[in-house]
């Protein structure tokens, strides 16, 4: 039987942990080959002190050393068999001036970064892909270019794997946004509390305005990852720099079992001909 492998392109160092993290060690566990595409360094991320890239002393450099080493180490946690880094400059939120800088992500033309993707995927031909929609999932111009350059590379190859798009289903996205609304409300008390008062953010209506949640009777494939949920934990927790803060890492540990025992995908292309939601995202291979 021909060796099952399944490739995800992620934009940053930490995505693979947030989205596909519980897959990863599933897949692993089950014996099937895992490969991971990063596309960027993630010189955008909080430096130590919490540094936002505006700040005049943000080393981004320096802070993508930081997340090197932790992608390593959440790599090693997830049971990924290989680690292929595009290496491409964070391009930071959509209207930063890092979009600009030719040699990010976002800057790079859709075919010569495809053609960087479809040597690997020829190498690896792995019959299950996943990426992000076409808006990213949340709008980052690295995740909406992983999108372009993924579907652009599926050109290139001489076969057709299943591809999937991460998914969050609307039902549970109601859930998650009243606990950021919560966590804000309390941010804000604590804040009140020690005399802080913090304006509120513009409201920017240039902005493409989308939709984070999938309506749940579009989600294909819902993948129980109850069964290595603390290994997804550590995961994210490796990215420390950067998750430290994260509500992820708020729940604690049993908290987040509970919450995060499931992944949801959207099947996009479909050459095994399955039908319906599946709970195996090798449906039709195995």
């Amino acid at each position: 039987m021909e060796q099952l492998a399944f490739l995800a392109v992620h934009a940053h160092p930490d995505d693979e942990a947030s989205s596909t993290g519980g897959l990863y060690r599933l897949l692993a566990d089950q014996g099937v080959r895992t490969v991971l595409v990063t596309c960027t360094n993630g010189e955008c991320g909080d430096g130590p002190d919490g540094s936002k890239p505006d700040a005049s002393h943000h080393d981004g450099d320096a802070v993508a050393k930081t997340r090197a080493v932790e992608l390593d180490n959440a790599v090693k946690i997830l049971g990924i068999n290989r680690l292929v880094r595009l290496g491409y400059r964070d391009s930071g939120m959509k209207g930063w001036p890092q979009n600009d800088d030719p040699d990010s992500f976002w800057a790079t033309p859709v075919d010569v970064a495809a053609a960087k993707l479809a040597e690997t995927l020829m190498q690896e031909r792995p019959q299950v892909i996943m990426t992000y929609n076409e808006h990213g999932f949340y709008g980052h111009p690295d995740h909406i270019q992983a999108h372009r350059i993924t579907l652009a590379a599926l050109e290139m190859i001489d076969y057709e794997p299943t591809l999937y798009f991460n998914a969050i289903p609307d039902s549970v996205m109601v859930t998650w946004r009243a606990r950021w609304e919560q966590e804000d409300r309390e941010r804000a008390e604590a804040d009140a509390a020690k005399g802080i008062v913090r304006e509120p953010e513009p409201e920017n209506h240039d902005e493409e305005e989308f939709e984070m949640g999938t309506p749940d009777d579009q989600v294909s494939a819902a993948i129980d990852v109850s069964a290595v949920t603390g290994a997804k934990f550590d995961a994210l927790a490796a990215h420390i720099s950067q998750m430290g803060d994260s509500f992820w890492m708020k729940m604690g540990r049993e908290r987040f079992k509970e919450t995060m025992s499931m992944e949801w995908f959207v099947r996009v292309t479909n050459p095994m001909h399955v039908e319906g939601q599946v709970n195996d995202i090798f449906a039709g291979y195995r």
